[in-house]
């Protein structure tokens, strides 16, 4: 199994040059989120880059980093958090959503089979080699991969539900979707859907309404320094098997990307092409064709942060030798 040790290098001195990786990743993670149903990170696991994602964030909130930042030993708090690495990905997630947001949401709007169809492949390709980093594979990987797709499968099909505009639970929105984030397979935004406070959240920024985005915020921040403790901890007690739950999320989460969606009584349900099999307006051709195009880029990615990982464990050795 490859470790999720691609981007190392830029931890022990790879200085700019060793970020632009970690940028470019954030990018990607950036272009994913846009999309509804689409989780940034289902991009950071494909990347080779979820764990130590994870790892940092769960930092935050742990003594040793708050010890170096109360201590005034700022260089130590931020080598603890890794805070080159989260700062280049933030960048490159904010880059992308401010660069691509409307892009991505005029095909959505004009051609929405072809770009589900695009991820449709991406994610499955994601499942298939993000299950080959298990290294032991037991009848309880195969239940926790069947509980995931089958959780993520229905959870996806829910309708949004009518809540409160409350403070407390415009918090609560925000922990849980930003938590949902983390996952991969699961998209915040569609959780917010699920709560009923996706079009809210949206309308408080276009009218600013200060006082429901900081609730929201708080929630978020609560939200990641929570749920990475518990990410984090299952990562390190039981790798194989949280892998093995986060592939059957992904797997299940399939059915939010599925090309061919249509409403009835207000939700979403798949269905076959009908059109032309080359038809611009959805053909089941071009839809193949773009799914297999996600495929590759995912194969593709692997292959890269390979290579990445080899030339760093390359350089590692000759430090560990002296």
């Amino acid at each position: 199994m490859r470790r999720d040790t691609s981007v190392e290098s830029s931890r022990t001195g790879a200085g700019i040059a060793g970020l632009i990786p970690i940028y470019l990743r954030g990018v990607a993670m950036g272009a994913a989120d846009i999309i509804p149903g689409v989780s940034g990170g289902t991009m950071a696991l494909i990347l080779g880059i979820y764990e130590r994602l994870i790892e940092a964030l769960r930092s935050i909130a742990r003594p040793p980093f708050l010890r170096a930042l109360f201590s005034g030993k700022f260089g130590r708090a931020f080598a603890i958090i890794d805070a080159a690495f989260l700062v280049a990905l933030v960048a490159g997630i904010a880059t992308s959503v401010v660069t691509l947001a409307r892009l991505l949401s005029h095909l959505l709007e004009t051609h929405p089979e072809f770009v589900f169809a695009f991820f449709f492949g991406l994610v499955f390709a994601s499942v298939i080699l993000v299950a080959q980093r298990i290294r032991s594979v037991t009848l309880w990987s195969w239940l926790l991969f069947a509980a995931g797709a089958v959780a993520a499968f229905l959870l996806v099909g829910l309708s949004p539900a009518e809540t409160p505009d409350a403070a407390w639970f415009l918090f609560l929105s925000g922990a849980v979707a930003i938590s949902a984030l983390l996952l991969p397979g699961i998209s915040g935004a569609f959780v917010l859907v699920l709560l009923g406070k996706y079009s809210y959240v949206l309308g408080a920024v276009t009218r600013g309404d200060i006082g429901a985005l900081l609730a929201v915020g708080a929630g978020a921040v609560f939200g990641v320094l929570s749920f990475t403790q518990l990410l984090g901890w299952l990562f390190r007690k039981y790798h194989d098997a949280t892998l093995a739950l986060l592939c059957g999320v992904m797997l299940g989460s399939l059915r939010k990307v599925w090309p061919w969606q249509a409403e009835v009584d207000g939700r979403l349900v798949n269905l076959l092409p009908k059109d032309g099999f080359w038809s611009a307006d959805g053909g089941a051709g071009w839809a193949i064709l773009l799914a297999l195009v996600g495929a590759l880029l995912v194969v593709g990615l692997d292959y890269v942060a390979a290579q990445e990982e080899r030339r760093a464990e390359a350089a590692r050795r000759p430090a560990e030798a002296d």
